[in-house]
């Protein structure tokens, strides 16, 4: 029995229509995947937001989905997904708020509204002169106290202008000064872990309260900080241990290679 061989010009057109037949499909395909898509709903909202390392939450999932609610005027579950501004939601109704440094909006393959939250992390708590409350970010950047929870970061009181937007060019200002200190604080693991507090004299001098012992510890202006934290090292590792913790009422870091002590 002889083989029969399709002839080269037919073989071409039976390939383009499979071709053809294929690209129909798929197409048929696509389009059924953008009509259901367009006809979907937001089944559900999944809000996720990251703890700050002492595993505090300044801002709630409930707190989350009430913001969202009312910059949209409802609730997005029910809403066709194709109106869900998700970029809007994004940059211009979440990451407004003070207490978020970052979000991600996104819709699921099951049609869940996902809203994933990096909150921004207070570096310093600020109890300004007039009895204004407030937290400092790393930036700098202005953070109202929560109803949720306290950070635990230091606290700054005494005499300490009112917070302006613009206060880190403002060369000679205590709130920059203020910030730059507590700065070096945090960059020093030894000073970071016996910090509870900082007090600003009417000279712009800073005093630390540390958190074992209620020594006054005087650190001055915020100049040759690092020489004075060296000092304070020094002295806590070497002197205080024979001493004792309770004995002194202040230490006084503000003379050139000195830590001058008061005993109570």
């Amino acid at each position: 029995m002889k083989a029969k061989f399709l002839n080269p010009k037919t073989d071409k057109i039976l390939t383009r229509l499979l071709w053809a037949t294929g690209g129909i499909a798929l197409l048929v395909v696509v389009l059924s995947a953008v009509s259901q898509k367009r006809d979907s709903v937001t089944a559900e909202v999944v809000i996720n937001v990251k703890e700050l390392p002492d595993s505090s939450k300044l801002i709630t999932e409930k707190d989350i989905l009430t913001t969202i609610t009312r910059s949209m005027g409802r609730s997005p579950i029910g809403m066709p997904t194709e109106k869900l501004d998700l970029r809007r939601m994004e940059e211009r109704v979440l990451e407004k708020d003070p207490f978020i440094s970052d979000a991600d909006v996104y819709i699921d393959a099951r049609n869940r509204l996902n809203i994933d939250i990096k909150q921004r992390e207070p570096f310093i708590r600020i109890i300004d002169a007039s009895g204004k409350n407030y937290y400092l970010d790393k930036h700098g950047k202005f953070m109202p106290t929560s109803i949720n929870f306290t950070a635990r970061v230091p606290v700054a009181t005494g005499y300490i202008p009112s917070f302006t937007p613009e206060f880190m060019r403002k060369r000679n200002g205590t709130l920059r000064h203020l910030f730059l200190f507590a700065e070096k604080i945090q960059q020093d693991e030894f000073m970071k872990a016996m910090t509870e507090q900082i007090f600003v004299t009417k000279k712009r001098e800073f005093i630390v309260i540390p958190k074992l012992g209620k020594q006054k510890i005087f650190f001055g202006k915020n100049r040759n900080i690092e020489d004075k934290f060296k000092r304070l090292k020094v002295f806590y590792t070497e002197g205080m241990p024979y001493e004792g913790w309770h004995k002194f009422a202040t230490m006084d870091l503000r003379y050139e290679g000195q830590v001058v002590c008061n005993r109570k």
